[in-house]
């Protein structure tokens, strides 16, 4: 997790699921390169952009900012995407920090 110079934002990797059979998060895992992932799941399918969205509804509600504050930086159409989320850093730290371990 990389935060901005002026603490106005945060900068995840998000590994998603789509046809997940319900919106949540998983928790943290770490990738084959080390790489500290963001594991959700979401109901929509990948098609004509729904899968993203539903995961910028999805973080917005865990994090407690609007979805306004979220874009999908790189990865739009990849599993693997690269958020930034727009906010006081340290309170979304906080906030990622409970969204607990995964299994």
């Amino acid at each position: 997790m990389a935060t901005d110079v002026q603490n106005k934002s945060i900068r995840i990797v998000v590994r998603l699921t789509p046809k997940g059979g319900r919106d949540r998060i998983d928790g943290w895992t770490d990738a084959a390169d080390g790489t500290r992932l963001l594991k959700a799941r979401v109901s929509a399918p990948p098609e004509d952009g729904k899968a993203n969205a539903a995961l910028i509804v999805l973080l917005a509600k865990s994090l407690a900012v609007p979805p306004s504050a979220i874009t999908i930086a790189r990865g739009d159409a990849a599993r693997i995407k690269q958020i930034v989320v727009h906010g006081d850093a340290a309170r979304l730290r906080g906030c990622l920090a409970s969204l607990g371990k995964a299994k």
